[in-house]
């Protein structure tokens, strides 16, 4: 069998630098145990997030000359308008500078207070934006004990008809799915799961939007594992799957392979007027969007670009890579394992963590401070909640580790290293402390928040 090979040389590099033990444990205290607080240039592999981070291509970098910076019309923004209509289908692009400004615009003008808004799972700007405006995100990933099954993240389409029928159509006036499904560890969709959620939610005359933003690994993944869909180029599967949609929201800095940008789309046009009139008021004029020309034209490559299937297969399989790494040192992962990252379960590999003491968060430390790793959180502090009536916190399921890989940007012997690391801190885990929170801001709390060690 043939060695997994990056589909791609290396012409332009940046240096990195591994600071001292005792230097990782100050940067650390310094940072409130918040990795969010670190500067970039005292972490060595970086595996934060997989947004805004890729590596942009020498056809990308050559684009940049050819924006067109005009306030209004420019020729770049007519680029991108084709090419996402070619690949999505909708009829109608807006470009906003990143997938969160996509959200405010969106949910601020379809949603009212008590509003409900399902999902296979909502991601946590999704969930914060909904919530701001008054609306309900609700969950609803299904649940299987086969840990290899293709497709974890399907919606329930059993919970989402009983949700339907214990609210009422009126209350609810979108479904949405996040494709590839983030925070249940990077899990695809299927299409027949996609399909069939189109079909129940339009019996309702309910409309589906996507949170695209990984929408080709996802497509990727469909190629892969589901049948009919073996000899089908990702083009063709990807505008079958924006078909059983109304619209989209997108995240360029992920699958779009560039640093900055993104766009919201759809075919209603009384709704896109109305997201035009915010889109005006908050970031900028609708053919620009909050966006440099030059940010459109590297859009509009990256999104041609990131169909093509040898990227993809080594994309998904150097995340499997890391994967199978940490699964042989005996560290829980989820599997199969997603598109974008390796999700490592921090609850059960610190079992000796109580949740409310942020295991995950604990785990995210320890492999900075082993080896300059830098990773996020996804559990107690990211997700949990208070109940309202009750007072008490409401924790997620499991406490994962998000171990997100950039784009275009690490090789092997980086994920060589990464596995290294886990070894190191997997020999020390029970020495590994809790924390507790110090400060919370009232929305995405894990972005800012302070924590001490107990």
């Amino acid at each position: 069998m043939k060695a997994l090979v990056e589909p791609y040389k290396i012409k332009t590099v940046e240096s990195i630098k591994l600071l001292s033990y005792p230097e990782r444990e100050q940067r650390l205290k310094q940072a409130h145990f918040n990795l969010f607080n670190l500067k970039s240039e005292d972490v060595f592999i970086d595996l934060l997030t997989d947004s805004g981070t890729s590596a942009m291509s020498d056809s990308q970098w050559s684009a940049l000359m050819l924006g067109d910076e005009a306030y209004a019309g420019a020729k770049s923004y007519y680029k991108l308008e084709k090419i996402v209509q070619e690949i999505f289908g909708y009829k109608h692009v807006i470009p906003v500078h990143q997938g969160r400004a996509g959200e405010h615009l969106f949910f601020t003008t379809v949603l009212k207070k008590g509003d409900y808004v399902p999902s296979n799972t909502h991601f946590d700007t999704t969930r914060a934006n909904i919530s701001y405006v008054g609306g309900i995100p609700v969950d609803l990933v299904i649940q299987t004990k086969d840990c290899e099954h293709p497709f974890k993240g399907n919606i329930d389409l059993g919970k989402l008809d009983d949700l339907i029928k214990k609210v009422g159509k009126e209350k609810i006036p979108l479904g949405t799915l996040t494709i590839t499904n983030n925070s249940v560890g990077g899990q695809p969709v299927s299409m027949q799961n996609i399909k069939e959620t189109k079909e129940l939610l339009s019996t309702y005359g309910i409309p589906l939007y996507f949170d695209a933003c990984r929408f080709a690994e996802n497509a990727y993944f469909i190629k892969k594992r589901e049948k009919g869909y073996e000899n089908k180029t990702i083009k063709e599967i990807c505008q079958e799957l924006f078909s059983y949609g109304e619209g989209c929201i997108m995240s360029a800095k992920k699958d779009g392979l560039a640093n900055m940008g993104g766009f919201f789309a759809c075919n209603d046009a009384t709704l896109v007027d109305k997201v035009t009139h915010l889109l005006v008021l908050f970031e900028g004029f609708r053919t620009y969007g909050g966006l440099a020309g030059r940010d459109l034209e590297a859009v509009a490559r990256g999104l041609q670009e990131v169909l093509d299937e040898d990227y993809l297969a080594f994309r998904v399989n150097q995340v499997k890579y890391l994967g199978d790494q940490l699964d042989k040192l005996g560290v829980p992962i989820v599997k199969p394992t997603g598109g974008h990252a390796v999700f490592v379960d921090g609850g059960e590999m610190l079992s000796h963590i109580k949740k409310e003491n942020y295991p995950a968060q604990a785990l995210t430390c320890s492999l900075y401070k082993e080896g300059g790793v830098r990773s996020v959180e996804v559990g107690g502090l990211m997700l949990s909640r208070k109940d309202k009536e009750s007072g008490k916190m409401i924790f997620p399921d499991a406490d994962l580790v998000r171990l997100a890989i950039p784009r275009r940007v690490y090789t092997n012997s980086h994920m060589d290293y990464v596995a290294s690391v886990f070894e190191e801190v997997k020999k020390k885990k029970g020495k590994v402390k809790g924390l507790k929170l110090v400060y919370e801001a009232p929305w995405l709390r894990h972005f800012t928040a302070k924590l001490e060690e107990v």
